[in-house]
């Protein structure tokens, strides 16, 4: 367990969260136990969802692989269509960045042993996630009932600490959605991992596992790789927009993945 304090003006009444260093959480993360796949999921169905296409490939491309060769169904439902990475193309508009996206993501699934048959899209707008009010409520039933429609027992999602609006919503709109299906729920970093160690975050219990994906490190490389428009190997006219730096993808291809377990 995490825990540390903050210190500030504060208004009267007002009980600050405590606070730890994102050197100290991430140090957490990483003394995390080391678990079966069998162990924490029973073979169970599972259902990750993405904020993006390819966050599934970098936070959970281990765990996708793993389980579907130990023949678990394993389902992907990608909340938003990713066409903020490149807003100023004009080769790619947003139409044609939306396909070229939703195909890296179904080939890295397959690269990863899971059909692209399952992997599916919400459709809602890259940066422009929900968090709160009748649209989030929405988007949380539709994530339910896909998780229903899919057969799905457990869930995984971006992590609530991802500094990126999207990764929150996801993280948001998760914990709403698992708690309709009843489903227990796991979070993955991703942007998470690239906090500095002096930023502070709210002091909380920290439990979870860690899954040995070395068998599948490979795979998830190649995985990695298919998500060609974001390794800057697709649009060349937009000059700002994103791109894995390798720095960043290393981040996501060590002999371990980390999963936070949310109330739990």
């Amino acid at each position: 367990m995490l825990s540390g304090g903050g210190g500030g003006i504060r208004a009267p009444g007002v009980i600050p969260p405590r606070l730890v260093s994102a050197a100290r959480v991430h140090a957490a993360l990483r003394e995390l136990p080391v678990r079966p796949l069998e162990a924490v999921t029973g073979g169970a169905a599972l259902l990750v969802l993405a904020p993006h296409p390819d966050d599934e490939t970098l936070g959970c491309g281990g765990l996708m692989a793993q389980a579907a060769a130990a023949g678990q169904s394993v389902h992907v439902l990608v909340l938003t269509d990713g066409t903020g990475s490149h807003p100023n193309s004009a080769a790619y508009p947003a139409p044609r960045l939306r396909r070229v996206r939703e195909g890296e993501s179904r080939e890295a699934a397959r690269v990863l042993g899971v059909g692209p048959d399952r992997v599916a899209f919400l459709g809602l707008r890259d940066t422009r996630a929900p968090k709160a009010g009748p649209a989030a409520e929405r988007a949380a039933a539709a994530i339910a009932a896909h998780a229903a429609r899919c057969g799905a027992r457990m869930v995984f999602s971006a992590w609530r600490h991802d500094p990126h609006g999207d990764h929150l919503a996801c993280s948001i709109l998760a914990r709403r959605a698992a708690a309709l299906a009843g489903a227990p729920l796991f979070e993955y970093p991703v942007w998470g991992w690239t906090l500095p160690g002096r930023r502070l975050l709210p002091a909380d219990p920290i439990s979870g596992f860690r899954l040995d994906i070395s068998a599948q490190v490979a795979a998830k490389r190649r995985a990695i790789a298919c998500h060609r428009s974001q390794l800057g190997q697709v649009i060349t006219d937009d000059p700002g927009g994103f791109t894995m730096a390798p720095g960043f993808v290393d981040l996501f291809t060590s002999p371990v993945e980390t999963f936070v377990a949310v109330g739990g």
